[in-house]
């Protein structure tokens, strides 16, 4: 399945036959950037010029129960986030591309490490410097706060910011569709 070119869909406008819910079947990994994805739009120094790492509580569970049920996560940076690396680790995500690499490149080294094709990976970018992933992936998708310039260039708008929630949704909606989110209220069966 070649990358999204259209403006993205709300789940609620999604039927069973859309290309946005074939998407979301087979996705085995779940890529974004820490800068606007994770950390949402800002980065903070401390008084000695360290960076700050934090990130959303909702986001962190998210991307544990994601790999609790098989879902690989890889987090990529095209500026050196090593400051990021025990926090992401201490999630269980072990796959991270922090050097300050090609985003693309990371990108492509990570499914070949998984042996992943394109259609299988969704992306969560939010600014120029993802385009080439997004165009890329099954699933490519934005932030709500997202640059204007990628809202005709994903498959799926998030209704929440980057760092404040975006890719806790886009798990839950990989891990419904597929059957896999474990905290829906079931009706019980009367006999």
């Amino acid at each position: 399945m070649e990358g999204f070119q259209y403006f993205g869909m709300q789940p609620s406008q999604a039927d069973p036959s859309s290309r946005i819910d074939q998407a979301l079947q087979v996705v085995r990994a779940l890529v974004f950037p820490v800068d606007g994805v994770l950390n949402g739009s800002r980065i903070t120094f401390d008084c000695n010029g360290g960076e700050m790492c934090s990130i959303s509580v909702r986001d962190a569970v998210a991307i544990k129960e994601a790999l609790k049920q098989g879902i690989l996560v890889a987090v990529v940076s095209a500026r050196d986030a090593e400051g990021y690396r025990p926090l992401l680790e201490a999630l269980g995500v072990h796959d991270l591309y922090l050097n300050g690499e090609n985003l693309l490149y990371s990108y492509e080294a990570f499914c070949q490490r998984h042996d992943l094709a394109d259609d299988e990976c969704a992306y969560i970018g939010d600014d120029i410097g993802d385009v080439e992933v997004l165009a890329r992936v099954g699933l490519p998708a934005t932030a709500i706060d997202g640059a204007d310039y990628l809202r005709n260039r994903v498959g799926y708008i998030a209704g929440y910011e980057g760092g404040k929630g975006c890719i806790r949704e886009m798990v839950e909606m990989i891990l419904l569709r597929q059957g896999k989110w474990p905290y829906i209220e079931r009706a019980e069966v009367e006999e």
